[in-house]
Protein backbone atom coordinates (compact mmCIF):
# COMPACT_ATOMS: atom_id res chain seq x y z
CA UNK A 1 0.00 0.00 0.00
CA UNK A 2 1.36 3.40 -1.01
CA UNK A 3 2.09 5.83 1.79
CA UNK A 4 2.32 9.50 0.83
CA UNK A 5 4.46 11.72 3.02
CA UNK A 6 2.35 14.76 3.94
CA UNK A 7 4.45 17.93 4.25
CA UNK A 8 3.07 21.19 5.61
CA UNK A 9 4.29 24.02 3.36
CA UNK A 10 5.75 26.62 5.74
CA UNK A 11 3.63 24.89 8.34
CA UNK A 12 -0.11 25.51 8.16
CA UNK A 13 -0.28 28.95 6.51
CA UNK A 14 -4.04 29.08 5.97
CA UNK A 15 -4.49 29.01 9.75
CA UNK A 16 -1.38 30.75 11.04
CA UNK A 17 1.25 33.03 9.60
CA UNK A 18 3.74 31.00 7.55
CA UNK A 19 7.13 30.00 8.97
CA UNK A 20 6.10 30.62 12.56
CA UNK A 21 6.12 28.22 15.49
CA UNK A 22 2.31 28.28 15.65
CA UNK A 23 2.10 27.37 11.97
CA UNK A 24 4.57 24.50 12.28
CA UNK A 25 2.85 23.05 15.34
CA UNK A 26 -0.57 23.34 13.72
CA UNK A 27 0.59 21.35 10.68
CA UNK A 28 2.00 18.60 12.88
CA UNK A 29 -1.15 18.54 14.99
CA UNK A 30 -3.19 17.92 11.83
CA UNK A 31 -1.13 14.85 10.99
CA UNK A 32 1.71 16.20 8.85
CA UNK A 33 4.66 13.81 8.58
CA UNK A 34 7.01 16.74 8.03
CA UNK A 35 7.03 20.51 7.82
CA UNK A 36 8.77 22.59 5.17
CA UNK A 37 10.52 25.77 6.29
CA UNK A 38 12.45 28.51 4.51
CA UNK A 39 15.75 29.52 6.06
CA UNK A 40 17.90 32.61 5.50
CA UNK A 41 20.70 34.30 7.43
CA UNK A 42 20.58 37.59 9.30
CA UNK A 43 23.39 40.14 9.11
CA UNK A 44 25.13 38.47 12.03
CA UNK A 45 24.84 34.97 10.56
CA UNK A 46 21.86 33.62 12.51
CA UNK A 47 19.56 31.32 10.48
CA UNK A 48 15.93 32.44 10.77
CA UNK A 49 12.70 31.33 9.13
CA UNK A 50 11.74 33.64 6.27
CA UNK A 51 10.93 32.94 2.64
CA UNK A 52 11.33 36.47 1.25
CA UNK A 53 14.51 38.50 1.30
CA UNK A 54 12.81 41.22 3.35
CA UNK A 55 10.30 41.55 6.19
CA UNK A 56 7.81 43.53 4.09
CA UNK A 57 5.18 40.94 3.08
CA UNK A 58 4.90 39.04 6.34
CA UNK A 59 5.89 41.58 8.96
CA UNK A 60 5.25 45.00 7.38
CA UNK A 61 8.83 46.29 7.46
CA UNK A 62 10.46 47.06 4.11
CA UNK A 63 13.89 46.03 5.37
CA UNK A 64 16.21 43.42 3.85
CA UNK A 65 16.88 40.54 6.21
CA UNK A 66 20.61 40.70 5.47
CA UNK A 67 20.70 44.26 6.85
CA UNK A 68 19.30 43.17 10.23
CA UNK A 69 20.75 41.40 13.23
CA UNK A 70 18.89 38.49 14.79
CA UNK A 71 18.00 40.73 17.75
CA UNK A 72 16.56 43.37 15.41
CA UNK A 73 14.50 40.72 13.61
CA UNK A 74 13.15 39.53 16.95
CA UNK A 75 12.18 43.09 17.93
CA UNK A 76 10.59 43.93 14.56
CA UNK A 77 8.51 40.73 14.51
CA UNK A 78 7.72 40.68 18.24
CA UNK A 79 9.46 37.32 18.38
CA UNK A 80 7.27 35.92 15.60
CA UNK A 81 10.02 35.04 13.14
CA UNK A 82 11.80 32.13 14.86
CA UNK A 83 15.41 31.18 14.55
CA UNK A 84 16.24 27.83 13.01
CA UNK A 85 17.30 26.60 16.44
CA UNK A 86 13.89 27.52 17.87
CA UNK A 87 12.07 25.86 14.97
CA UNK A 88 14.04 22.64 15.35
CA UNK A 89 13.30 22.61 19.07
CA UNK A 90 9.57 23.17 18.46
CA UNK A 91 9.43 20.29 15.95
CA UNK A 92 11.53 17.86 17.99
CA UNK A 93 10.94 14.31 16.79
CA UNK A 94 9.44 15.35 13.43
CA UNK A 95 10.90 15.55 9.96
CA UNK A 96 11.81 19.00 8.63
CA UNK A 97 12.36 19.95 4.99
CA UNK A 98 14.66 22.96 4.87
CA UNK A 99 14.24 25.09 1.77
CA UNK A 100 17.09 27.46 0.99
CA UNK A 101 15.66 30.32 -1.10
CA UNK A 102 17.63 33.04 -2.81
CA UNK A 103 20.86 33.01 -4.77
CA UNK A 104 23.23 30.11 -4.04
CA UNK A 105 25.76 31.04 -1.37
CA UNK A 106 28.07 28.23 -0.20
CA UNK A 107 29.08 30.06 2.98
CA UNK A 108 25.47 30.63 4.02
CA UNK A 109 24.61 27.02 3.19
CA UNK A 110 27.48 25.73 5.29
CA UNK A 111 26.42 27.91 8.22
CA UNK A 112 22.86 26.53 8.08
CA UNK A 113 24.07 22.95 7.75
CA UNK A 114 26.43 23.47 10.70
CA UNK A 115 23.63 24.80 12.92
CA UNK A 116 21.46 21.81 12.08
CA UNK A 117 24.33 19.53 13.07
CA UNK A 118 24.92 21.44 16.31
CA UNK A 119 21.23 20.92 17.17
CA UNK A 120 21.55 17.17 16.67
CA UNK A 121 18.94 17.28 13.91
CA UNK A 122 20.87 15.92 10.93
CA UNK A 123 18.95 12.64 10.89
CA UNK A 124 15.53 14.31 10.63
CA UNK A 125 16.32 17.25 8.35
CA UNK A 126 16.43 17.15 4.57
CA UNK A 127 17.06 19.96 2.11
CA UNK A 128 15.41 21.29 -1.01
CA UNK A 129 16.40 23.94 -3.55
CA UNK A 130 17.84 24.18 -7.03
CA UNK A 131 20.95 22.46 -8.33
CA UNK A 132 23.63 24.99 -7.35
CA UNK A 133 22.39 25.26 -3.79
CA UNK A 134 22.09 21.50 -3.44
CA UNK A 135 25.64 21.10 -4.68
CA UNK A 136 26.67 23.42 -1.83
CA UNK A 137 24.69 21.29 0.64
CA UNK A 138 26.37 18.15 -0.64
CA UNK A 139 29.78 19.81 -0.21
CA UNK A 140 28.89 20.83 3.34
CA UNK A 141 27.50 17.41 4.35
CA UNK A 142 28.31 14.31 2.34
CA UNK A 143 25.50 12.40 4.08
CA UNK A 144 22.75 15.03 3.71
CA UNK A 145 19.36 13.94 2.43
CA UNK A 146 18.47 16.06 -0.57
CA UNK A 147 15.30 16.81 -2.51
CA UNK A 148 16.52 18.40 -5.75
CA UNK A 149 13.96 20.99 -6.83
CA UNK A 150 13.18 20.67 -10.53
CA UNK A 151 10.98 22.97 -12.63
CA UNK A 152 11.17 21.63 -16.20
CA UNK A 153 10.03 18.51 -18.02
CA UNK A 154 13.58 17.80 -19.19
CA UNK A 155 15.17 15.31 -16.78
CA UNK A 156 18.26 16.26 -14.77
CA UNK A 157 21.55 15.36 -16.43
CA UNK A 158 23.20 12.19 -15.19
CA UNK A 159 26.32 14.14 -14.19
CA UNK A 160 24.24 16.43 -11.99
CA UNK A 161 22.50 13.50 -10.32
CA UNK A 162 25.86 11.86 -9.69
CA UNK A 163 27.17 15.03 -8.04
CA UNK A 164 24.10 15.89 -5.95
CA UNK A 165 22.97 12.33 -5.16
CA UNK A 166 19.38 13.34 -4.35
CA UNK A 167 17.00 10.96 -2.65
CA UNK A 168 14.05 12.94 -4.00
CA UNK A 169 13.26 14.84 -7.17
CA UNK A 170 11.12 17.77 -6.00
CA UNK A 171 8.85 18.82 -8.88
CA UNK A 172 6.28 21.54 -9.38
CA UNK A 173 2.96 19.71 -9.20
CA UNK A 174 1.64 20.92 -12.55
CA UNK A 175 4.49 19.12 -14.36
CA UNK A 176 3.71 15.72 -12.91
CA UNK A 177 2.07 13.05 -15.03
CA UNK A 178 2.28 9.28 -15.02
CA UNK A 179 5.28 9.27 -17.36
CA UNK A 180 7.30 11.67 -15.20
CA UNK A 181 6.48 9.74 -12.03
CA UNK A 182 7.55 6.48 -13.65
CA UNK A 183 10.80 8.01 -14.91
CA UNK A 184 11.73 9.39 -11.49
CA UNK A 185 11.16 5.99 -9.92
CA UNK A 186 13.10 4.22 -12.69
CA UNK A 187 16.02 6.55 -11.95
CA UNK A 188 16.00 5.34 -8.37
CA UNK A 189 14.56 8.47 -6.76
CA UNK A 190 11.43 9.27 -4.82
CA UNK A 191 9.00 11.84 -6.23
CA UNK A 192 8.25 14.91 -4.13
CA UNK A 193 5.80 17.52 -5.43
CA UNK A 194 4.87 21.12 -4.51
CA UNK A 195 2.47 22.95 -3.93
CA UNK A 196 -1.03 21.63 -4.78
CA UNK A 197 -3.87 22.89 -2.61
CA UNK A 198 -7.14 21.67 -4.17
CA UNK A 199 -8.71 18.32 -3.41
CA UNK A 200 -8.74 17.47 -7.11
CA UNK A 201 -4.99 18.09 -7.49
CA UNK A 202 -4.13 16.23 -4.30
CA UNK A 203 -6.17 13.17 -5.32
CA UNK A 204 -4.60 13.18 -8.79
CA UNK A 205 -1.06 13.25 -7.41
CA UNK A 206 -1.80 10.46 -4.95
CA UNK A 207 -3.11 8.34 -7.85
CA UNK A 208 -0.04 9.14 -9.96
CA UNK A 209 2.27 7.76 -7.28
CA UNK A 210 3.76 10.85 -5.67
CA UNK A 211 5.80 9.77 -2.66
CA UNK A 212 5.59 13.14 -0.91
CA UNK A 213 3.29 16.14 -1.31
CA UNK A 214 4.06 19.58 0.08
CA UNK A 215 0.87 21.61 0.49
CA UNK A 216 -0.61 24.61 2.24
CA UNK A 217 -3.59 22.40 3.19
CA UNK A 218 -1.91 19.54 4.94
CA UNK A 219 -5.00 18.64 6.95
CA UNK A 220 -6.93 18.05 3.73
CA UNK A 221 -4.08 15.99 2.30
CA UNK A 222 -3.99 13.79 5.40
CA UNK A 223 -7.74 13.23 5.16
CA UNK A 224 -7.58 12.26 1.48
CA UNK A 225 -4.51 10.08 1.95
CA UNK A 226 -5.94 8.16 4.89
CA UNK A 227 -9.30 7.33 3.32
Amino acid sequence: MQTVTAVGHRGDPYRFRENTILSLRSALNQGADAVEIDVRLTRDGVPVLLHDDSLKRLWGHDLPLRSLSAEEVRDLTAGGAPTLVEALSATEGSRVMVDLPGAPDPRSVRRIVDVIGECGARDRVYYCAGAETMLAVRAADSAAEIALTWTTLAPPRAALLDAVRPRWLNCRFGLVDRELAARVHRDGMLLSVWTPDTGRSLRRLIRLGADSITTNRVGLLCTLRDR
